[in-house]
């Protein structure tokens, strides 16, 4: 039976478009994709180059580097964790690489298997310390950051390594995908296939019970300490694959490489609706909020926004 107002009006209807309404845009997919279309076009109409078809490359460029990271990220706050060393990881990982490129020799497949492990390794040792010693991540990870920024100085000596072997950069300047890098084609894959495991499988089912109520998922017998310990070396196997993306790309091992990658990435999966408390959130929100913010640093810069004021926003 539809609510009636005094004068006799039935308002059912109404009522029920805005109840609709709201359950859309508390959608955490929904309301990014919305400020998106917003923000583009406030940007367009102070300066249409920032649609042009450069920037638009430059931003989806930025974003597969950081939104590598940002899957594993994703991932590792649905399981109630988060890590705050992802920038330092990806740095000293793609410094690593390329030491063993050129310093040591070895051939660029080992090479790129040795940065992995490093992330991997970084990644493992941050799990263990926080799963089984229950250090906070936040203490852990923010320690492992500085740790990681001090070994990028003493594998590198404060200098770019390179040159590095033409196949790797023929990778950094290959653009096999709509004028865009194998990073942007390993970034959509990764995205697909982690969607996939959180929204399908067992396993991501298993990753938000252990994110949500880690004691309740304990009693119906999931591994929780498994289950973290594994995000954890996951999202740092992703780091230094991102570094070395970015590695790449410059053609040099870089002291700079991930610098301030750690609260872009977390803040854009914030953003994007994933909780900070675990167990709730989407692979497509999270990096859709890596996309609002990159967008929004490129609008501010297009548009000739001062540097400092650009930090303020």
């Amino acid at each position: 039976m539809g609510v009636q107002t005094v004068d006799g009006r039935d308002t059912s209807g109404t009522i029920g478009l805005g109840d609709r309404l709201v359950r859309v845009f508390a959608v955490g997919e929904v309301g990014v994709l919305a400020a998106l279309v917003i923000i583009v076009a406030f940007f367009y109409f102070l300066q249409p180059a920032f649609l042009s078809e450069r920037n638009i490359r430059a931003i989806l460029t930025v974003v597969s580097f950081v939104g590598i990271i940002a899957i594993g990220q994703t991932i590792l706050l649905v399981n109630g964790e988060f890590d705050l060393s992802v920038g330092s990881v990806a740095g000293l990982s793609a410094v690593v690489s390329a030491q063993l490129m050129t310093a040591v020799a070895l051939p660029v497949p080992v090479a790129i298997l040795g940065g992995m492990v490093v992330g991997g390794g970084v990644g493992l040792v941050n799990g263990l310390v926080v799963v089984r010693l229950k250090i906070p991540a936040f203490i852990q990870t923010l320690g492992m950051l500085f740790i990681g920024q001090g070994l990028i100085q003493v594998v590198t000596g404060g200098h770019p390594v390179y040159p590095l072997p033409e196949s790797v950069s023929a990778v950094g300047f290959a653009k096999p995908f709509l004028g865009l890098g194998w990073s942007f084609v390993f970034f959509i894959v990764a995205a697909v296939i982690a969607d996939f495991v959180l929204r399908r499988t067992v396993i991501g089912r298993n990753m938000y019970a252990t994110g949500g109520n880690q004691e309740v998922a304990r009693l119906v017998g999931i591994n929780v300490g498994l289950y973290k310990i594994s995000a954890f070396v996951l999202i740092g196997v992703l780091a230094a694959i991102a570094g070395m993306f970015v590695m790449a790309d410059l053609a040099s091992g870089t002291t700079s490489i991930g610098s301030g990658w750690e609260l872009a990435v977390i803040a854009g999966v914030v953003v994007g609706g994933v909780s900070l408390f675990g167990g709730a959130g989407t692979m497509a929100g999270g990096l859709s909020g890596i996309l609002l913010l990159q967008i929004v640093q490129s609008g501010l810069v297009v548009i000739g926004v001062n540097s400092n004021w650009q930090q303020i926003a």
